[in-house]
């Protein structure tokens, strides 16, 4: 009976591990939905509050990366603060909306896609796209984008 007893306990203390394991991982879950849009939205409102420039440095990581129309990939904070550095963003308000984000199981990579609009100061033109940001979550629990790509040509409303 002993032998039986200490299996039966050794069983238990297992399933109770998986238990509470698995249990730890679904609240995770649920904790971070939402997360990804929240930073999505607050880079967009930078971007309107204080220019398109600040708002990619500060959510760009260091490696980070940009894919744009008729240009080879930027990559990394230092090049696009060297670009920035060239041109304004005055001229200009570039804003987005995210509709949909993923997060990996592990919790450091995600995704947010959406659309977004950029209006020519002076003359009033609306011009539409989609866009797609890949982030990753940083040692200090903050997400920076690593890889940002947009498509321009929506149909006007």
């Amino acid at each position: 009976m002993k032998k039986k007893n200490g299996f039966n306990i050794m069983l238990f203390v297992i399933i109770y591990n998986l238990f509470v394991i698995l249990s730890c991982t679904n609240n995770n879950k649920k904790m971070a939905d939402g997360v990804l849009l929240e930073v999505d939205r607050e880079f967009s409102s930078l971007s309107l509050m204080e220019g398109m420039h600040k708002a990619f440095l500060s959510f760009m990581a260091d490696s980070g990366v940009l894919l744009r129309n008729d240009a080879y990939p930027l990559k990394g904070r230092y090049n696009l603060a060297r670009l920035f550095e060239k041109s304004g963003d005055t001229s200009f308000v570039l804003t987005w909306e995210p509709v949909f984000e993923k997060i990996s199981g592990d919790g450091s990579l995600g995704y947010t896609y959406g659309i977004f609009t950029d209006k020519t100061k002076n003359t009033g033109e609306i011009r539409k796209g989609t866009y797609v940001t890949i982030w990753e979550k940083q040692k200090d629990g903050s997400w920076k984008f690593v890889l940002d790509t947009g498509t321009q040509g929506l149909p006007d409303d």
